[in-house]
């Protein structure tokens, strides 16, 4: 994968070694055999193989975005030019970030990217990873938006923004909406207003610094949505999370108290100050969590009609209610 390699950038004698004592070696050229030269797809196929043995999620996708963030080209060119040579300089920097991938540092953070919702996001370990499961919630604003009457031109509250990808995703598909987005992060919210001036729409939200609901208590106008993907592991689950989320995402992101509702009671709670009738909160909620958040919000004032939507797993993620 990297190392020396005589004879050009292309052919010769490959040595590396990566952790647990794995060695890559090409022939040498005294062998009398030919030559094997690390190209794209054997890079590929030997990362692919040797993330399954290393128990890395998705082996072939994370190969694919090491070598693109390396190589400096979307992924799919990586398939229309399989059998292109690396050269030792992409090996050593290919090599380097497929070490700290099998210590199980996220893909994402390595290339400072990851998708959401069809679109790509800068990130770091500053904010979370955005997660597919995330998405349910962003589709169902867009679809209820244009679907219902009353809810045209939204004022819509993001809590807890981290990337800004909840945020971004749906002031991109719903054109005529202004977003509130708040995270209590300094950090979190340099990265969220990187990704909306990227996105082109820096315009139309407003990044505010503080705690949950607090930068919106002098809102003026009513919040036609109220979202939120709050930290929601218990501390009981939170001894079951992977290495690549506890060792490296922010644990203050993740973790939810005793039970995980510690940020979600608070939000129930003051979501009908701050809603204008018609209105709805959606929070991102664990499974396992289902029925005692549908209590909670049952038990919620000015709050009706709650239920839970299913995320693409059909594992119960969004909770729903809407504002009497």
């Amino acid at each position: 994968m990297c190392g020396t390699q005589t004879g050009g950038t292309s052919g010769g004698n490959l040595r590396g070694k990566l952790p647990g004592g794995v060695t890559i070696r090409g022939m040498s050229e005294g062998s009398g055999q030919a030559q094997e030269r690390w190209t794209t797809r054997r890079l590929l196929a030997w990362t692919a193989d040797y993330f399954t043995r290393r128990g890395v999620d998705s082996p072939r996708l994370s190969a694919e975005m090491l070598l693109a963030h390396v190589l400096g080209v979307e992924r799919i060119k990586l398939y229309t030019d399989l059998d292109r040579p690396t050269s030792d300089l992409e090996r050593a920097a290919y090599r380097e970030l497929v070490e700290r991938a099998a210590q199980h540092e996220p893909v994402d953070y390595l290339v400072g990217q990851a998708p959401f919702f069809s679109m790509t996001f800068a990130v770091n370990r500053a904010v979370l990873i955005p997660r597919p499961s995330t998405e349910t919630l962003v589709e169902h604003v867009i679809q209820h938006h244009r679907r219902t009457p009353g809810f045209h031109g939204p004022l819509i509250a993001d809590v807890g923004t981290g990337s800004g990808a909840i945020a971004i995703a749906i002031a991109k598909h719903i054109p005529t909406c202004r977003v509130v987005a708040t995270d209590q992060s300094a950090a979190a919210l340099e990265v969220a207003k990187r990704n909306a001036k990227a996105h082109g729409v820096a315009d139309r939200i407003d990044f505010r610094q503080g705690n949950l609901l607090e930068p919106l208590a002098d809102q003026v106008h009513r919040v036609r949505y109220l979202l939120s993907n709050p930290p929601y592991i218990s501390d009981a689950e939170w001894e079951a999370v992977g290495p690549n989320v506890k060792d490296y995402e922010p644990t203050e992101a993740l973790r939810g108290g005793v039970d995980g509702l510690k940020y979600i009671r608070p939000l129930l709670a003051g979501a009908s100050e701050l809603l204008g009738p018609p209105a709805q909160v959606l929070i991102e909620i664990a499974a396992a969590q289902k029925q005692e958040v549908l209590r909670l919000a049952g038990e919620s004032p000015g709050l009706s009609n709650p239920r839970v939507l299913a995320d693409h797993e059909g594992l119960p993620r969004v909770r729903v209610a809407d504002a009497m």
